[in-house]
């Protein structure tokens, strides 16, 4: 069965390098941070991973929130990492989407924040 894939996603990934001489990976974060800076494809990154979501204005390449373009960005963070020398990654990727209304990641959070704010 051929079915399209959503025109938008949200994904949430942790890429972990296993196997590297430190515990530290830091310097791998930025380097994928580095990566997606380029892709232009809008990121949040926090203390457990990054966040993808749409592609950013202006960026004419790439169809706006493309499902397939948010994954072949963390494709490539991976073949980035292995180019490096690390030869197992592993990640989690949590992918969200939907079709009632537009919606960023900074829409979820402040939804949250509007929302506890009324509990003061």
């Amino acid at each position: 069965m051929e079915l399209p894939t959503p025109a938008k996603c949200v994904a949430d990934f942790c890429l972990i390098p296993i196997g590297t001489a430190s515990p530290s990976v830091s310097a791998q974060i930025a380097d994928v941070q580095r990566l997606i800076e380029a892709s232009g494809v809008k990121y949040t990154l926090h203390s457990a991973g990054t966040t993808l979501a749409r592609p950013i204005a202006n960026q004419p390449r790439h169809t706006e929130g493309s499902w397939d373009r948010v994954h072949q960005v963390i494709g490539q963070a991976h073949t980035l990492l292995h180019q490096q020398g690390i030869v197992r990654i592993q990640t989690d990727i949590r992918v969200g989407s939907r079709t009632d209304k537009e919606q960023t990641a900074e829409d979820k959070v402040n939804k949250v924040r509007q929302l506890l704010r009324k509990d003061q």
